[in-house]
């Protein structure tokens, strides 16, 4: 064939390829492995969440709580569409749907899959699936026994036994050519499903031949029933068998990341940007990899509570040329208020308002930023485009001339307010005031005319990460009235207040003030005439729509963590959190002096925050002990007890307190301490430690055994040994009654001791809030406890571990951020990492490091 005839073919192919996409509308794949919608060859752009209610537990809770299901799916749906989401990913739980041979059940599970579905459609949100999931239906509870193969062969046999893939194929396969009973469209064939994961992170220990048979097998039944999608297969679990996944006739791969690991039982502390920093993919140079279409199918930093993260995560996936995003998972919000579901994950617009915001951002950096764009490395890339990330202020925002999100408090201002379309907030800014604990939101319907939703108070009265169950209320929502503020050039200074939902009367406002409960209203600026109602619409959501659980404080709550210790002769801030149905009416701060108890009355900051300071004089050397007077609706109760009765009753049943040590500025500075903080300490999945009593009172040793440094990492079985185990814990909390006195500290001091014979070095480090690591090296010798001393000005730079250890495990172990002169600063340091590895001879690797840590102090 002549050169000249061979590239007008070439031309006809392709321009035959495009013109069938664009006919069926269907998602391709080009040639750059860049996901293309079909209809007009623009990049894809998909950002969303998994969401989980027809199946599982979600369903079971659902039933427990009497709930309606298709009322809860509508009214979650719409707030995935009040953040901005237009992607939904699940994997469905095949072992509820299906037969042992791989028959679809028509049951309630999947009808209520149909409707969830059809729900998304009307949102404009896409959809990707996943078919198997190879879960049993169980967690958090037992697997119940159910008729699918997944439950009969179980994750391992069914990705070899014979009878177990064919099972498998005949799913596929009528899995697609199942019709939605609400839209009448089979899934093959629903525009809106723009692709397909064959399954749900499959974990192959076969030959490359093997696995890559398989794939193509099921992509084979799948293609049988007509289907044009791309298909894809998860490619982040063991990689070792990358090029099997490339042989075969996948469209792309499926990715996931849980960069602060999973199952904390608490919330992490400390800034986790630099475990976010970027999302490496060993393979990334592969030329197959390199035309693969790329999804990550879940995603979430569990475990962590704030808000400034998801925005950075995203930057890092696009960074990488991820095109599709779903976080794991949004939970139902008729179960959110006990966080039973997942409880190492929490996102719900009503119940975690400031992660729901950082979720909405981390869409719009997937709309903007452009795919494989590098922002350098942290800190330099805290702010990128319009986005800016902080951990210090647990902010994340966007501000562009019609946009401006924030999730908490800023003093950033718009450039141009008087070009705002759309402002999304929580906390206050140059736009808004509101102290109020919801997420609201404000958009441009025409000139002179805007949008106000307001959601309830969402607050958190228990451990959200811990072992939850349905009687267990972690988080409470409030429909308190609080004033707000609106400063809009397009409103200006005097507006019209229409109730969208009938929770007010209208009204006309004061100087840009109003009083607002929860709720949607229209704010129509004097002397502005308009035929907007709340039927009409604004992109996918209708104006008078307004969804959220009604209040559900039943009782008063105070929220309040007192210091560990502070030094004699300080002033000391009590700040408390009241949680009550209205203003109490008095809220006091009782202390139980050697001068003889003091009342002081508490101050009202702002929403439910108090506030009062005990004098110094009142703070000597031993303890101070003091507790928290409630009074409202003419009843008093103490805090911590919660006993109801006055403090003058001699018979009053309170018998507890808050108690904070007093000591002497030169006593030491405790970071962590065995007996009290072990719990908290982060380490390796793979890794154990034990508590034992000290050979003191009131002491403990927490030990490690470590068999041997620079194991082979299953998953990866061709990926770098990392010769080294390290362990994390953030002291903030436990310091923060005295961190202003690091002026006068000199000396780093670790208590450890061996549990065997061997002695070997530790290397001990500081980490600052920006996540440069300052450390040095002890050689722990003796079996008896003992302490070892560095001198803080010998520590030097050391490597940051990204930890807890994110998942995929192919990610990078340490932090390599922009190179950073600065000199440590005592001020800045939160976090403690010790670390085994670090001054080991190479020939010393496969010892047994074993030794237990009872304190670090600084003297």
């Amino acid at each position: 064939m002549t050169k000249n005839i061979f590239f007008p073919i070439v031309l006809l192919i392709v321009c035959v390829l495009s013109a069938t996409a664009q006919k069926t509308a269907d998602v391709y794949v080009d040639k750059h492995g860049v996901m293309r919608w079909g209809n007009s060859r623009e990049e894809v752009h998909g950002f969303g969440v998994n969401y989980t209610a027809p199946f599982a537990h979600g369903y079971r809770s659902a039933k427990a709580l009497n709930i309606d299901l298709e009322k809860a799916i509508d009214d979650d749906v719409y707030h995935f569409a009040r953040l901005g989401f237009d992607a939904f990913r699940v994997h469905v739980w095949d072992t509820e749907i299906s037969d042992s041979v791989g028959n679809l059940i028509d049951n309630e599970h999947l009808r209520l899959f149909d409707y969830m579905v059809m729900k998304m459609k009307e949102r404009g949100i896409k959809v990707l699936l996943t078919p198997i999931a190879f879960w049993g239906n169980g967690y958090p509870d037992q697997d119940e026994k159910t008729a699918g193969f997944s439950f009969k062969y179980g994750k391992d046999a069914c990705l070899v036994n014979e009878d177990a893939i064919k099972a498998q194929e005949n799913y596929l396969f009528q899995f697609l050519n199942h019709v939605n009973s609400y839209t009448k469209v089979a899934y093959k064939s629903d525009p809106d499903i723009i692709a397909f994961e064959i399954s749900n992170e499959p974990h192959h220990k076969g030959t490359p031949a093997e696995v890559t048979t398989f794939i193509n097998r099921m992509v084979k039944s799948m293609k049988k029933t007509g289907c044009k999608k791309p298909i894809f297969y998860n490619i982040s679990h063991s990689i070792h068998l990358s090029k099997a996944y490339f042989n075969s006739n996948i469209k792309g791969g499926t990715f996931q990341w849980y960069p602060t690991g999973l199952g904390a039982q608490h919330e992490l502390r400390g800034n986790f940007l630099p475990n976010v920093d970027q999302y490496t993919i060993p393979f990334a140079a592969d030329p197959k990899f390199k035309v693969s279409a790329k999804v990550v199918y879940e995603f979430d930093a569990a475990d962590i509570g704030r808000s400034y993260i998801y925005p950075a995560m995203a930057r890092s996936f696009r960074e990488a040329g991820i095109q599709w995003a779903t976080h794991f998972a949004y939970d139902p919000t008729y179960m959110a208020y006990a966080n039973t579901e997942y409880n190492t994950h929490y996102m719900n617009l009503v119940y975690a308002p400031q992660k729901a915001l950082s979720l909405k951002l981390a869409s719009e950096v997937f709309h903007n930023v452009s795919l494989y764009k590098s922002y350098g490395r942290y800190p330099d890339n805290a702010t990128f485009d319009s986005f800016h990330v902080s951990y210090e202020n647990d902010l994340a925002e966007m501000v562009t001339d019609k946009k401006f999100i924030y999730t908490n408090n800023t003093t950033t201002k718009p450039t141009k307010p008087e070009a705002l379309e759309s402002i999304s907030g929580f906390g206050n800014s140059s736009i808004v005031t509101y102290e109020g604990k919801g997420a609201y939101f404000l958009d441009k319907v025409e000139q002179g005319v805007w949008r106000l939703e307001v959601m309830p108070d969402a607050i958190w009265v228990d451990n959200i990460f811990g072992r939850n169950n349905l009687k267990k209320e972690v988080a409470v929502i409030n429909w308190r009235i609080w004033p707000i503020k609106i400063s809009l050039p397009d409103l200006g200074n005097q507006f019209k207040v229409i109730s969208l939902d009938g929770n007010f009367s209208d009204f006309e406002n004061s100087e840009n003030s109003f009083q607002v409960r929860p709720g949607v209203y229209l704010l129509v600026k004097n002397g502005v005439t308009t035929k907007v109602t709340g039927k009409n619409k604004l992109g996918n959501i209708r104006l008078d729509e307004f969804t959220a659980p009604k209040t559900s404080v039943e009782k008063t709550y105070v929220l309040h963590t007192p210091f560990t210790e502070i030094a004699e002769n300080t002033d000391l801030k009590i700040k408390v959190s009241v949680i009550t149905k209205e203003i109490p009416e008095l809220v006091q701060l009782h202390i139980n002096s050697a001068n003889g108890n003091k009342l002081i009355e508490m101050s009202r900051i702002a929403a439910y925050d108090y506030e009062a300071t005990i004098p110094s004089t009142e703070i000597q050397r031993g303890y101070v002990t003091y507790s928290i007077r409630v009074k409202q609706d003419g009843i008093t109760q103490a805090f911590p007890s919660g006993s109801i009765g006055p403090i003058s009753k001699w018979d009053t049943p309170d018998d507890k307190s808050y108690k904070i040590a007093v000591v002497s500025k030169t006593n030491s500075l405790y970071l962590f301490n065995a007996i009290t903080d072990a719990d908290e300490v982060s380490k390796e999945w793979r890794r154990g430690s034990n508590l034992l009593p000290g050979n003191e009172p009131n002491t403990a040793l927490m030990t490690m055994k470590i068999p041997s440094l620079g194991n082979v990492d299953s998953e990866n079985l061709n990926g770098q040994k990392v010769e080294d185990y390290s362990l994390r814990y953030n002291f903030s909390k436990k310091i923060k009654g005295r961190a202003n006195e690091f002026e006068h500290l000199t000396k780093l001091i670790v208590k450890a001791s061996l549990l065997n014979a061997k002695p070997f070095a530790i290397q001990v480090a500081l980490v600052t809030k920006n996540g440069n690591a300052y450390g040095g090296l002890i050689t722990v010798n003796d079996l008896a406890a003992k302490d070892y001393t560095l001198n803080i000005s010998d520590l030097r730079p050391v490597k940051l571990v990204t930890l807890p250890r994110p998942y995929p495990s192919f990610l990078n172990y340490y932090f390599e951020g922009t190179t950073s002169n600065e000199s440590l600063k005592l001020n800045d340091v939160e976090t403690l990492q010790i670390s085994v590895g670090p001054g080991i001879d190479t020939s010393h690797l496969k010892n047994e490091f074993s030794f237990g840590l009872e304190n670090v102090r600084l003297e």
